[in-house]
């Protein structure tokens, strides 16, 4: 299916690295309002007076909200196309971190950033939406790495940020530095993001009826399960790099924020590694090398834990992890997307939900037994070997069998 372009788009459309940051900068400022405000929660515990796991709480339902608001958001997007959504999700984001700056007490906090994370889900979901509906095979995976090089930096800049702000305006202040990035945004997407679903294209409310027709579609539902077990993967290591580090490893703080800085570079460089090669190689091809060497970079991490081969062993092939995982994303959303472009935002809903929603459950088991590497490096081994295997039984056949690989 060709991309849902009009001609008035056409002559509004931005060119593509400013469309890529605009899309990019959509996609993360929902996830940006954890990252921001992660140094200030002890600051934060003690102003309202709560304990430590109620103050980690609210990173959790925000996530929470992040992950099943995309199910909302979505099916919406391809009724009243991408702009309406999108413009009253950042609106209702920009209102809701006043609210939580001024919050009484920890309950009101908790209520307020489950439903932030209900709004600031429109950003990611209708960020890969847009971009389905302005671009297809190649071009479209080119377009997603660049919006994963702008997510990739985001956590980079953020906790450094927080962390500043943290001591100059408290937790209180750092959400109402939020709002008036929700503001600042509400006004480039309403002034630089053209809607990019025409009506005619348009789906009739159906209830769960697109839900089910991406449900029946094997291949799609195998795209779906690949980026569940990355996303399973990807948050072991959000949840575990931190205590492995600085508890494992006995790295300062300042350590740890370099070597984490570090991975994310190399998700960067993979994301630019794979927009350059994929003219030439192909999604299909890129995806299944991205995928494999990823899981093959898991396994030596793994081993280098099991033969205490030292801090440097763990890193190199988790620097690795980072690279090919940076391949991965782009390639497996554009393929999962090609053939959905009429129903892309719920599609993007689902592939968004499947990543976010595997968090908040593979934290808290990944700590059962303690966050140590061998617990962090051999989980992530596992949910990337899961991966492969679903890529090779389940996903290639049936891309062979449609003339696509």
């Amino acid at each position: 299916m060709k991309p849902l372009q009009t001609e008035a788009l056409a002559k509004r459309c931005p060119t593509a690295v400013r469309m890529a940051v605009v899309l990019g900068l959509l996609e993360v400022f929902g996830p940006i309002s954890m990252d921001l405000y992660l140094p200030a929660l002890p600051q934060l515990a003690d102003d309202l007076r709560t304990g430590q796991s109620l103050a980690q709480a609210t990173m959790s339902v925000c996530m929470l909200g992040l992950a099943f608001g995309q199910l909302v958001v979505g099916p919406l997007s391809d009724r009243f196309g991408r702009r309406r959504p999108l413009l009253a999700g950042i609106g209702l984001f920009t209102a809701l971190s006043l609210v939580c700056a001024f919050a009484p007490s920890i309950e009101v906090l908790l209520a307020a950033r489950f439903l932030q994370g209900l709004c600031g889900s429109a950003g990611i979901v209708l960020s890969l939406a847009v971009a389905r509906d302005l671009a297809e095979g190649v071009e479209l995976v080119r377009l997603l790495a660049l919006l994963t090089t702008v997510g990739a930096l985001a956590p980079i800049v953020a906790p450094v940020v927080g962390g500043q702000l943290a001591a100059v305006v408290g937790w209180r202040g750092i959400f109402g530095v939020l709002a008036g990035i929700g503001a600042a945004l509400l006004i480039v997407a309403a002034t630089a993001l053209p809607e990019s679903l025409p009506r005619e294209a348009r789906r009739r409310p159906s209830g769960s009826g697109e839900f089910r027709v991406l449900l029946k579609d094997p291949l799609f539902v195998g795209f779906l399960l690949v980026s569940t077990c990355g996303g399973a993967a990807f948050f072991t290591y959000l949840a575990s790099i931190s205590f492995v580090l600085q508890v494992g490893f006995s790295l300062s703080p300042q350590l740890f924020s370099a070597c984490f800085a570090a991975n994310a570079v190399m998700s960067v460089l993979g994301a630019q590694a794979n927009r350059a090669a994929v003219r030439r190689a192909g999604p299909v091809r890129m995806y299944v090398l991205g995928t494999t060497f990823t899981a093959a970079a898991a396994v030596t991490m793994l081993g280098a834990v099991l033969f205490g081969a030292g801090l440097a062993a763990l890193l190199i092939p988790l620097a690795l992890v980072m690279f090919a995982g940076g391949t991965t994303q782009a390639n497996g959303n554009a393929l999962a997307l090609a053939d959905h472009g009429r129903r892309a935002g719920t599609a993007a809903a689902l592939l968004g939900t499947s990543s976010f929603a595997i968090g908040p459950i593979v934290a808290p088991l990944v700590s059962l037994g303690g966050t140590t590497p061998l617990s962090m490096s051999l989980t992530m081994t596992v949910a990337y070997r899961i991966a492969t295997v679903l890529l090779w039984l389940a996903v290639l056949p049936r891309l062979r069998r449609s003339g696509t690989a």
